[in-house]
């Protein structure tokens, strides 16, 4: 017999016994291995989407936690923690509903509290939460299903801004903490609980399926749709060297590997039990992310002279190995968006053009400044391009060190801005869906709001002007014509440097099918062995 969250809450008020729900629920029998899956999916190490951006945190978020809106499979956004919503005549009042059945892990109700909380933290730190608060004349609950968003003028992009990277609705009290302190109770309403007992940071994490979740009545699509969980735990193994993982998925003690480094390719394509498949069928755009704080790329010239440095097929073939899996690439919204443009791209060269990069470096007035970039160890694609980027800069002659440490260790250091000599630093490499970039709105990587911004902290008055416009402009010429006038902007102050496109696939092993396809995120919904 399974007993329920609700039930043993039940059983204590109707006894009057103090209950550990934890304890109760670990006493049941643990699920069989053909209703386990073990995913190989990264170093997660912070729990909460506001305070990172990282996609180890936002899957890990996806599973734990609901949405109010989500993407489907073409981008639109659909319901659902939402019901019903509606807005006033004047495009100024939105009211949303929330949907029956929704319910905290604890046991206690969702309520427009809970959204109304989360809504506001997480509008404090992201570009789209930003451009709402900015306009909000009020946010707060009607009732304890409903609540009201009130602005000072229309913005029409604002399902848009809630559906793409919108906030995860946490409780009331965990949504009142200051968005740079960490929500570590990890207690959503999401299709999965995170069993804390069966906890192992650095280990694994174990996610046991939600009893009492409603899922929507509509099919799977994207991030929308009815979440369905169709096995009963998913255990999240951090496996940090890839050959170990490799094996383990040969042998099936694990069923999934997100990212296997371009040498496994071969070896997993002639196995009959495992299989290669690209779920984001959009791609990653891989970019080299620049300090614009510390010398030497505080001085522009440093950082175009990185712009015609790079090879991008050279990094690319590090990266990933075989050319099919990877493309050049020159606009900040991508290649294929339907915004991406090639304004202002006359500084790429085939190869790159290292002469021109140390002339630049010259003009920056270089004399030898250490430069330090940050290489993640546990990520092959990323630790291998970053050798590569610190290759060429020293054959011009710059002073380039590579800084190792895992993911974790990046994403910590990532956030100094103090200089190198304090533990600070100069580059790391990332990526991003292109599906992201081509929706400014939600774009981190593509502001320029300085130390208010993300990584790296650029700042450009101009181009932030032309990001807000986004949300008012209706036609797709005119998003067109804003972006020409943001990249030109961008690429003159250059806060980065474009590394390539890539479609990298993941490798499963048959049994586990049903997989949603979505850029850089995995849900762990509808998936089942076989």
């Amino acid at each position: 017999m399974t007993i329920t969250r609700r039930e043993i809450i039940k059983m204590g008020l109707a006894t009057g016994a103090v209950l550990s729900i934890p304890s109760v629920l670990r006493a049941q029998t643990a699920p069989t291995d053909e209703r386990t899956v073990r995913m190989v999916m990264g170093n997660l190490s912070v729990f909460d989407p506001v305070v990172t951006t990282a996609t180890e945190t936002f899957n890990h978020a996806l599973a734990i936690y609901d949405t109010l809106f989500g993407v489907d499979s073409k981008f639109v956004p659909r319901p659902q923690m939402v019901g019903k919503w509606d807005v006033s005549g004047d495009k100024k009042t939105y009211t949303f509903e929330l949907r029956d059945g929704l319910g905290w892990h604890d046991g206690t109700p969702v309520t427009a509290a809970d959204c109304v909380a989360s809504i506001r933290r997480w509008g404090q730190v992201t570009p789209g939460g930003q451009m709402l608060m900015a306009r909000a004349k009020d946010i707060s609950k009607r009732d304890d299903k409903a609540f009201t968003i009130t602005l000072n003028e229309p913005l029409g992009a604002l399902l848009n801004i809630l559906a793409f990277q919108g906030p995860f609705v946490m409780r009331e009290k965990d949504a009142s903490l200051p968005p740079a302190e960490q929500v570590t109770a990890n207690i959503g309403s999401g299709p999965l609980r995170f069993n804390q007992a069966l906890a192992r940071p650095g280990a694994s994490f174990t996610y046991d399926r939600n009893e009492e979740y409603v899922p929507r009545n509509e099919p799977a699509d994207g991030l929308a749709g009815g979440k369905v969980m169709k096995v009963d735990r998913v255990i999240w193994e951090n496996i940090g060297d890839q050959q170990t993982a490799l094996a383990a998925l040969q042998t099936g003690e694990v069923d999934f590997l997100i990212g296997p480094p371009a040498d496994f390719l071969t070896v997993i394509e002639s196995d009959p039990n495992l299989e290669l498949q690209v779920l984001d069928k959009a791609g990653n755009d891989w970019f080299l992310r620049i300090n614009c704080l510390q010398p030497p790329f505080n001085n522009v010239k440093a950082r175009q002279a990185l712009l015609h440095l790079v090879d991008q097929e050279a990094v690319m073939r590090a990266a990933h190995g075989d050319p099919k899996y990877f493309r050049t690439v020159r606009s900040i919204f991508g290649n294929e968006t339907t915004v991406s443009t090639d304004e202002n791209t006359g500084w790429y060269k085939k190869g790159g053009d290292p002469d021109k990069a140390k002339q630049l470096f010259n003009k920056a007035g270089y004399t030898g400044e250490k430069v330090v970039i940050l290489q993640p160890t546990d990520w092959a694609a990323a630790s291998n391009a970053s050798q590569v980027v610190a290759a060429a800069l020293r054959k011009i002659g710059v002073n380039a060190e590579l800084a190792p440490s895992d993911w974790s260790g990046l994403v910590a250091r990532r956030a100094k801005k103090e200089p190198v000599e304090d533990g600070g630093w100069s580059l790391f490499i990332s990526n991003e869906a292109e599906w992201i970039r081509g929706n400014v709105l939600s774009a981190v990587t593509i502001t320029m709001s300085g130390e208010k911004g993300w990584f790296g902290w650029p700042q450009n008055e101009d181009y932030e002007v032309l990001r807000v416009k986004w949300a008012d402009v209706e036609s797709l010429e005119e998003r067109k014509a804003l972006a020409r006038k943001m990249q030109r902007i961008w690429w003159d102050y250059v806060p980065e440097v474009l590394l390539g496109q890539s479609l990298v696939p993941i490798a499963r092993r048959k049994t586990l099918t049903g997989l949603i396809g979505m850029p850089e995120l995995i849900p762990m919904w509808n998936v089942q062995k076989a």
